[in-house]
């Protein structure tokens, strides 16, 4: 790749090999964090406002949300500023890569949690809550594809289950805060002050310690490969497999000193295979590119808009399995539902949110071992049981008095195992299944419609719980047992199994695969890696891009010999 000067021809050379770089597992492991943090304060911001609005000088300063009209919308402002900021990632995340998606995005989050808790008057906290949410839908979207995209296959579900553990875990911590301020003031038979609420929010600014960790980070490879950046990719490839280390001192200080001849990362094998099988699958993704419309009409070889769909169900069944009406209102029903008093109520909800979390970690030992589509299942099946008991127990609490406190003690059990099921099943599959389904030129742009999905029936769930309790009452749970049961058979018949496939896998699994219905196919549904994808990752590497060195000249047929 040159540049014309008069006669001139000068080509471009990739950047300078850094000494003292992180590579390999320290990076992955640092790659991990970032999305661990990003993770964490998406937790938070979901847990924390619950005991927020409770609080009492909280209500004193803003009376207006005693009117349930005016609670929801403050409540509910954060997930429609989430859903636009997941519509924004969808433009952005291509545009900006992904490294400076987080960021701005996180820059968002500061700023949005600074308006919230130095709030004096509504329309500030209103404001603020947007701009959290805008900041949080966009790195919530990019987060977990950055670390798909840097991830080796056989870690990544484990890594990404990390970060959907850290969402778990804040969560918990919120719930937690929540309970500890208001045992802080009213342990001295002092009513509730402004640190009651304002520390929970202000300590959401732990989490920017996020921005710092991305300048230790490079760009995803896959990314700049998109975008015809490839030394670069070639060079971040070396770093993240731990290849391409010079051989001597001597040969490091030469390369660096010259910038002349094979830089180590181009004869390393791993680094070489992996480079080529990336490169040939964006050059078939290109060739075979066609107008958006076409690929709306499902007119397209690789099914994008099937993959979209399918990356979009997983996070419209997470949340109508009903974890946002627990995770919004579990201290409201508890209290007006099961008939716990406040402090026992805020109490219940920090030992269950404990229980989700140590559910959650669950999930790193079987996430890989046993598959997505298993996991969805016996999930969906779980949370059915859980429902439909709880009904059961609340109606009979209804029916006959005397009952009414066991009823109860039995349906909190449900909640508590409801989670149980939920967190290493549907809490961190449907993020790990929406980064890896979508093929690289849509990846972005998927996980960003999954994730404005998610966000928009978040807010739809808790818009009409508060309603449906109110006048459903036992009834209510009944509709998410009915959801529940039918994710399993949807699950079963339609979606692919991911894990054990490389991120270019899932496009040969398309090309090849074009019905809509997966059960009975092996290939679509076994937890082992096919033979006929490993077959095929062997062939694009030895057919290779040629490109190399990143300087658009074939590479000759060294790289290829060491490969081959």
């Amino acid at each position: 790749m040159g540049t014309q000067r008069g006669v001139v021809t000068v080509v471009a050379s990739p950047p300078p090999r850094k000494k003292g770089r992180l590579s390999g597992g320290s990076l992955i492991a640092i790659i991990t964090l970032v999305d661990a943090v990003s993770s964490c304060w998406f937790g938070y911001c979901q847990g924390v406002f619950a005991g927020v609005l409770v609080s009492e000088d909280f209500q004193r300063l803003f009376p207006q949300t005693s009117d349930a009209s005016i609670s929801g919308i403050v409540t509910s402002c954060f997930l429609l500023g989430a859903f636009f900021g997941a519509i924004a990632a969808f433009v952005l995340g291509d545009k900006l890569g992904r490294k400076r998606t987080i960021a701005l995005g996180h820059t968002l989050n500061l700023v949005g949690a600074v308006l919230q808790f130095t709030s004096w008057h509504l329309p500030q906290l209103v404001v603020g809550r947007v701009v959290n949410g805008l900041g949080m839908g966009m790195t919530s979207t990019i987060s977990p594809v950055y670390l798909a995209e840097c991830a080796r296959s056989h870690l990544r579900g484990r890594l990404l289950v990390i970060g959907a553990s850290s969402n778990t875990t804040c969560f918990c911590l919120a719930n937690w805060i929540s309970y500890g301020m208001y045992f802080r003031d009213h342990a001295r038979g002092a009513a509730g002050g402004p640190m009651q609420w304002r520390f929970p929010l202000a300590f959401q600014l732990v989490f920017a310690a996020v921005l710092p960790l991305l300048t230790c980070v490079p760009e995803s490879p896959r990314w700049l490969l998109l975008v015809d950046r490839d030394a670069e990719a070639l060079r971040v490839i070396a770093q993240i497999t731990g290849g391409g280390k010079p051989s001597s001192p001597a040969e490091s200080e030469s390369d660096e000193s010259s910038g002349e001849g094979r830089r180590p990362e181009e004869e390393d094998p791993v680094v070489v295979a992996e480079y080529r099988s990336i490169k040939t699958a964006i050059r078939l993704e290109r060739e075979s590119r066609v107008p958006l419309i076409d690929v709306l009409c499902h007119r397209d070889q690789t099914q994008n808009f099937r993959r979209v769909l399918l990356a979009c169900g997983t996070q419209f069944m997470q949340q109508f399995s009903g974890i946002n009406a627990l995770g919004f209102y579990f201290p409201t029903l508890l209290h007006e539902n099961v008939g716990f008093d406040e402090q026992m109520s805020r109490l219940l909800t920090a030992v269950s949110g404990t229980v989700y979390l140590v559910a959650a970690f669950g999930s790193l030992f079987v996430i890989d071992r046993v598959g997505r589509r298993k996991l969805m299942l016996n999930g969906a099946f779980g949370m059915t049981i859980c429902h439909l008991v709880a009904a059961i127990c609340l109606k009979v609490g209804e029916d006959d008095p005397s009952k009414t406190k066991t009823m109860g003690n039995v349906t909190v059990a449900m909640f508590v195992l409801y989670h149980v099921f939920f967190s290493p099943t549907w809490g961190g599959v449907p993020w790990v299944y929406s980064a890896e389904i979508n093929s690289l030129g849509w990846r972005s742009r998927g996980a960003a419609a999954a994730t404005a999905t998610n966000w928009l029936m978040a807010f739809v769930v808790v818009q009409f719980t508060k309603a449906g309790v109110d006048n459903l009452r036992w009834a209510f749970y009944l509709i998410f047992a009915a959801f529940c049961l039918c994710f399993a058979p949807i699950v079963f018949c339609f979606y692919p199994e991911t894990s054990n496939r490389t991120l270019e896998d899932m496009d040969q699994i398309f090309l090849r695969n074009p019905s809509v219905l997966v059960c009975g196919n092996n290939e679509m549904t076994q937890r082992a890696r096919p033979q006929a994808l490993i077959d095929s990752e062997t062939e694009r590497i030895a057919r290779g891009d040629g490109d190399v060195d990143g300087s658009g000249l074939d590479s000759g047929p060294r790289a290829a010999t060491m490969v081959v």
